[in-house]
């Protein structure tokens, strides 16, 4: 299992006119530290002035994304990959998937062209997933719901689990996730239907969202309900076109199938909801 004595944060600020007053740059915790590089560093990319390591995986972020959110994100992933917080990776072979296939996550602010960035990747990174700065809330459900959780929990579950157990987790028709989904989806759709059955409780309805994506959001729902990040005041009206099933209780006695892939202690999920706190008391 791979290590993880103290995690750097490192702050890269290529932005020429404003790199100057970065140099000094001291932000974090005893395990997650901001800090300014030198300056033969500040060329290194076009787009992103920040870029933090957990366990190997990159998060990249531009210049107005604030430090505290970026660190959150940071300790968000870490949580996720280490969930007993012991300083190891909780399933290295997820991780080694992960490692292997370079996914980073962009954090990136708001008004900035995104496709422009994302087209001009850091170099030998392809496959990730963008997270606003706006979207990022330090407390879940206070004062939105924090997005940081799904959205690394797709890089995680997308590039590792699915990779690392392709038959279990797979992103195909014939995984057992995707089982589990056309049952929740009231049945098999390749494409978005029109209208899902009215004994659905998962009807996801982005026409933009293939049948592998439904299966990426499918596993976000279950596994943040399951962990308790959709049970705050209000938040079952904001879901409920597209998930029913917003508590672990719900998810136990109605999708009997996900919860048993979720919570097999065989794969490693995560048992405790992530805080952004990590290994902090």
């Amino acid at each position: 299992m791979k290590k993880l004595n103290i995690l750097f944060l490192f702050i890269i600020f290529s932005c020429q006119d404003n790199y100057e007053n970065c140099l000094d740059l001291e932000y974090g915790t005893e395990y997650i530290k901001i800090t300014g590089v030198s300056k033969s560093e500040k060329n290194y990319f076009k787009y992103f002035c920040k870029t933090t390591e957990v366990f190997g995986i990159k998060i990249y972020a531009t210049e107005g994304v604030k430090n505290e959110k970026l660190l959150h994100a940071a300790s968000v992933m870490a949580e996720y990959l280490d969930n007993d917080e012991n300083g190891l990776v909780d399933n290295q072979k997820v991780l080694d998937k992960l490692i292997d296939k370079k996914v980073w996550l962009l954090v990136i602010e708001e008004g900035l062209d995104f496709d422009d960035a994302a087209r001009n990747p850091p170099v030998n990174y392809h496959h990730f997933q963008d997270l606003y700065n706006e979207e990022i809330s330090l407390i879940n459900g206070s004062p939105r719901f924090d997005a940081t959780l799904e959205e690394v929990l797709h890089v995680i579950t997308q590039h590792g689990y699915a990779e690392a157990y392709p038959d279990i987790f797979g992103e195909n028709k014939d995984s057992e996730v995707a089982k589990a989904m056309d049952i929740a989806r009231g049945g098999y759709f390749k494409n978005v239907p029109n209208s899902y059955p009215t004994n659905a409780w998962y009807t996801y309805n982005d026409q933009s969202c293939d049948y592998s994506c439904q299966i990426t959001e499918y596993t976000y729902w279950a596994l943040t309900s399951i962990l308790g990040a959709q049970e705050y005041s209000g938040r079952l009206n904001q879901i409920k076109n597209e998930w029913r099933l917003n508590t672990k209780d719900k998810v136990e006695n109605t999708d009997i199938a996900i919860y048993g892939l979720l919570t097999n202690q065989e794969y490693k999920f995560p048992t405790k909801l992530p805080n952004g706190k990590y290994r902090l008391d």
